[in-house]
């Protein structure tokens, strides 16, 4: 077994430390989202609290780690005998993005269950993670029933595992500790509201920093166990705290003052619902225990609101997530008093706060400040030639739904009808694999004519193997949405060009909804340019939208021929993801010899590859061309205004495009 890397040696990360040790004090603070840039240790932070948690007490030959001392009367392992345990370590289990939801949950035996009436169950991930950690990596990537279901048994303290009316329940109580990187996608608002606490972490800008987190690095890297052993002594101080904050913590008073500013600063920041309030109360009480205090503070209620609300203000993925401290400060003053005058007790090592003791390194948390939008500053400057500076979207508005027809295989969202593991039944089929979903009646059809031959003597069905059958389902699936946008100068006017980015933003925030990819090529001058190569952070496309400048020629074949290029690589990466193509454009064409009979056979390249798509025409004038129009007959799509699109008709107008395309294909 690998040594980790000392917690106490994590240089620098004030808030994701303490955020995980207020965790390791109270799990029922509801575990840690970390959010932040590659390489910033947020899974190193987390995989060397592990070290730090007190060592768990288990019945023996029990697969659920039930407590010795209150064995948990429905454990399918159970019921245990009462008697002496045995100590173990306790664990930290990863979840892999691609794990299945057997995987996660366990699977039941359901050929045993019908022809013997057996609850045959292999635990899961949850099953290990009880008592322990839970870590997901990349939370954002998981598949979102996934996400739901660990939330559920995190939120319930138990797993539920259904398969045709037979259930397991087993406790799955833990510590639910998940890291992602904005850039490649955000988690719905209801699922971020989930998680207890969240972090953001980004790495320093201070060399003497930097150099510190090298050192201890390769320090680390040449001699694991030698660099443990050098920071034995603080790892058992810590793991000391975190004992004796526990067994404070039920002594912990959260008096009516502190009750009055915590829900006061919830009511003053607009968060929905009551779980904020819930869970800040929870990590004031903790922070005043890992203080060494049994009275919770004002500066607990403060240090709780800037870890539990940063994530739960967000209305919409463009929403930059942060705290407005100056106003988190008058709430907290205009409604404190009461409990400041109690005696606060003793701080405790790494005083007031909760804060955790400084290591040897220079320090610098990693702060939970709002991230400025995009643009925020003012206009970019532009340069080159021709070129104008970049102008603001104009207010985002709702859309209907774009969808691509058929029927797909795609990763699930919300968009396009697909095959899937969820969603209503449609027919059954042989199971490849294990079998996840059960479809009865076509299982007893298919065991029914061999009962004489396999003797059959009683009331029960004898089925085998062969007999099952698994159910295929519809659900949805999220689709890749490229945007490819005209970014020459005849599109340059401010007017338009604000209401194009106005209709380009209202699009992203509905792929954001459905859960879709999303990419976006720009074209302007002499070039195409993959402006954002196809991600799930549509934060991310809205912000180089936002700074995207104008002027130029309109190179439209070599925007058209760099959207066919993406979806090339793209169909490789992920075969199964569906792609539709927006072009927003005026038609015209300029630069080299022949542009418009160019951009018309790099038109034709993407119709022949079956790719749907809409052309959002942006011409304006008394004098009309109608090139977009042109264009959209050689995509084998449709051509829509830009006021039609702002009046909401651009669901109908896909539905054109669809048809467009032949009713083959619709009926594949």
């Amino acid at each position: 077994m690998s040594t980790p890397f000392p917690f106490t040696a994590v240089v620098g990360q004030d808030d994701l430390r303490l955020a995980l040790l207020l965790n390791a004090v109270s799990p029922a603070v509801g575990g840690v989202l970390v959010r932040g840039e590659k390489g910033t240790a947020k899974s190193t932070a987390v995989r060397a609290l592990s070290a730090l948690l007190p060592q768990v007490d288990v019945v023996v030959g029990c697969r659920f780690s039930c407590d010795p001392a209150a064995p948990d009367p429905a454990c399918p392992d159970g019921p245990h005998e009462p008697g002496p345990g045995a100590r173990r370590p306790s664990r930290m289990v990863e979840l892999p993005v691609g794990a299945s939801e057997d995987r996660l949950v366990g699977a039941l035996d359901i050929e045993r269950a019908l022809a013997e009436g057996v609850k045959s169950f292999e635990p899961g991930l949850l099953a290990q993670a009880h008592r322990g950690i839970l870590y997901v990596d990349e939370v954002n990537l998981l598949h979102d029933h996934l996400v739901d279901l660990l939330l559920d048994a995190a939120a319930m303290g138990a797993s539920y595992v259904e398969r045709e009316g037979v259930s397991v329940r087993h406790a799955a109580r833990f510590l639910l500790v998940g890291t992602m990187n904005p850039e490649e996608g955000e988690l719905r608002p209801q699922l971020l509201d989930r998680f207890g606490l969240t972090v953001e972490v980004s790495a320093s800008r201070e060399p003497d920093q930097r150099v510190e987190v090298v050192r201890r690095r390769l320090a680390y890297d040449d001699d694991p166990q030698g660099f443990a052993a050098r920071w034995a002594e603080e790892e058992a101080a810590v793991r000391a705290r975190i004992v004796a904050a526990r067994e404070l913590l039920p002594s912990v008073r959260l008096g009516d003052g502190a009750l009055r500013q915590i829900a006061a600063t919830c009511a003053a920041f607009e968060v929905d619902g009551m779980r904020a309030d819930i869970v800040m109360a929870r990590t004031a009480t903790a922070l005043a225990a890992w203080a060494g205090r049994t009275d919770v503070l004002a500066e607990d209620v403060r240090q709780a609101a800037l870890l539990a609300l940063p994530h739960r203000r967000r209305r919409n993925p463009f929403d930059a997530p942060g705290l407005d401290e100056d106003r988190l400060d008058e709430t907290l003053e205009q409604f404190g008093g009461g409990d400041e005058d109690d005696d606060p007790g003793p701080d405790g090592p790494g005083g007031g706060g909760g804060q955790p003791a400084p290591d040897d390194g220079p320090q610098s948390g990693g702060d939970t400040a709002a991230r400025p939008e995009a643009g925020e500053s003012g206009q970019p400057q532009s340069s080159g030639a021709g070129e104008q500076q970049a102008v603001r979207a104009s207010e985002p508005f709702r859309t209907k739904v774009l969808t691509v027809p058929g029927l797909g295989d795609g990763a699930a969202g919300r968009r396009s009808r697909a095959r899937t593991e969820r969603g209503r039944t449609t027919g059954a089929r042989r199971p490849q694999g294990a079998l996840t979903k059960l479809h009865l009646a076509a299982t007893v059809r298919a065991a029914a004519p061999h009962q004489r031959a396999r003797g059959r003597s009683g009331p029960g069905l004898v089925v085998r193997r062969d007999d099952l059958r698994q159910a295929t389902r519809e659900g949805r699936e999220g689709n890749l949405v490229l945007f490819v946008v005209d970014a020459s100068g005849s599109m340059a006017a401010r007017q338009r060009m604000s209401a194009v980015k106005g209709a380009v933003l209202s699009l992203l925030l509905d792929a954001y909804q459905r859960r879709d990819k999303v990419g976006l090529v720009t074209f302007r001058d002499t070039a195409a340019e993959v402006a954002l190569p196809p991600t799930s952070s549509v934060d991310a496309a809205a912000a180089r939208l936002e700074s995207l400048p104008t002027g130029g020629r309109t190179p439209l074949a070599a925007g058209l021929l760099k959207a066919h290029d993406v979806l090339r690589v793209e169909r490789l990466r992920d075969p199964a993801r569906r792609a539709l193509v927006v072009v927003v454009t005026d038609g015209r064409a300029t630069g080299g010899a022949e542009p418009v009979a160019l951009a018309g056979r790099a038109a034709s390249l993407l119709a022949a590859g079956g790719v749907a798509s809409v052309v959002v025409d942006c011409e304006s004038g008394p004098v009309r061309l109608g090139l977009a129009g042109r264009l959209a007959e050689e995509l084998g799509g449709t051509a829509v205004t830009l006021d039609e699109l702002r009046a909401d008709s651009i669901a109908g107008l896909v539905r054109n495009v669809q048809g467009t395309q032949g009713t083959a294909r619709r009926a594949a």
